[in-house]
């Protein structure tokens, strides 16, 4: 496993596990696989709906919990610095943890204004010690400013919509300036189009490795913090080998040019759902 250095000086996984749709009776088995597999860093979100399935692989796997990265979100219906609070002790208890190692706030939802008072939560929760990193997810570089202006702590890591078909150079290029990490999600267009490219395909043949693999290796090899998500046990242990190959600067670039700024998800600008 690599590990990357957040600004705050915690180590994390640079891949982990996500389980966005996993239905609660299914994240326990799929976590579980996961850990088996190799995976410390593990995703959710309270929207989800399967924190309690996390929390119950996390617990029957017998792993010392300081071995573990647990990562949850905040949903916009509990942004705010009351009902994040709130939202958070809840999070902590359906996962049957007594800290979290990264909170995040699941979208900046500019509409509703709320989330410079959501991150300042974040930092009342980071002060007391009960959660060991803060930080973003689909924050876009004014979202991103506002917080460096009004906030005091620098989100450790953006997490956004990333992959060879969204590239988000401009967005990664202002979170390295001000040392954000930036954690992929739908790594690999969630199973799409991207995998089936020419130029993806041709390298995998070349390495002996699948499209999957080669395209979380262009993500590792940009810095990037990346969480795949699986229910397959075969798909779980196929994502995590990918630390015994490298790209060259060559086949890195040929991916680069692949970006066409296309979306699998909505534009953070035009997230309305609360």
């Amino acid at each position: 496993m690599n590990f990357v250095t957040l600004n705050n000086g915690l180590k994390m996984p640079q891949l982990g596990f996500g389980v966005w749709q996993v239905p609660n009776e299914q994240a326990a088995e799929a976590v579980a696989n996961a850990l088996e597999a190799g995976y410390r860093s593990i995703d959710t979100a309270m929207i989800y709906k399967n924190e309690e399935g996390v929390g119950k692989a996390i617990k029957e796997s017998g792993i010392p919990r300081e071995e573990l990265f647990i990562t949850t979100k905040v949903w916009n219906s509990d942004q705010g610095y009351d009902n994040t609070l709130r939202a958070f002790d809840a999070s902590l208890e359906r996962l049957g943890l007594d800290y979290l190692d990264l909170y995040l706030i699941h979208w900046p939802t500019p509409e509703f204004d709320t989330y410079a008072e959501t991150y300042k939560a974040l930092e009342k929760l980071y002060r007391d010690g009960r959660v060991k990193a803060i930080g973003v997810c689909n924050f876009e570089i004014e979202h991103l400013e506002r917080i460096l202006k009004e906030c005091e702590i620098t989100p450790v890591l953006n997490q956004i919509e990333c992959h060879p078909y969204l590239a988000q150079n401009e967005l990664k290029e202002y979170c390295a300036k001000h040392n954000i990490f930036v954690e992929a999600w739908s790594p690999l267009e969630q199973g799409g189009e991207v995998l089936k490219d020419a130029v993806v395909r041709n390298i995998a043949e070349s390495h002996g490795k699948t499209p999957a693999q080669v395209v979380l290796r262009w993500h590792l090899q940009n810095n990037t913090i990346v969480i795949p998500k699986s229910v397959t046990p075969s798909r779980i242990k196929e994502n995590i080998d990918v630390f015994d190959f490298e790209l060259t600067k060559d086949e890195v670039e040929k991916i680069n040019e692949l970006n066409r700024n296309r979306r699998k998800g909505p534009h953070p600008n035009e997230m309305h759902t609360r």
